[in-house]
């Protein structure tokens, strides 16, 4: 195997950031905060309202669902066992 350079391959090293003080810090996060926040689309009301009735109908049914089994499985329970 020939080497076709004379210099070897050196990993570079990553610069570190530059170190804040914890009020530059407190700032940068402020500002990123507020970023994302400009960014969030609110739902309308009557999209909150259909969200809303959507969640309450499916966790009516689930509590429905899993009320009815533990009736069925407490009563084979105490079929089986007596």
């Amino acid at each position: 195997m020939t080497e076709t350079s004379g210099k070897t391959a050196t990993p570079e090293r990553p610069r570190s950031p530059r170190r804040r003080g914890p009020f530059a810090r407190l700032s940068l996060w402020t500002r990123q905060v507020v970023a994302e926040l400009r960014k969030v689309v609110y739902p309308t009301r009557k999209q909150l309202l259909t969200y809303t009735a959507v969640v309450l109908v499916f966790v009516t049914i689930m509590i429905t669902f899993v009320s009815l089994l533990d009736l069925g499985l407490g009563w084979a329970m105490f079929e089986i066992f007596g």
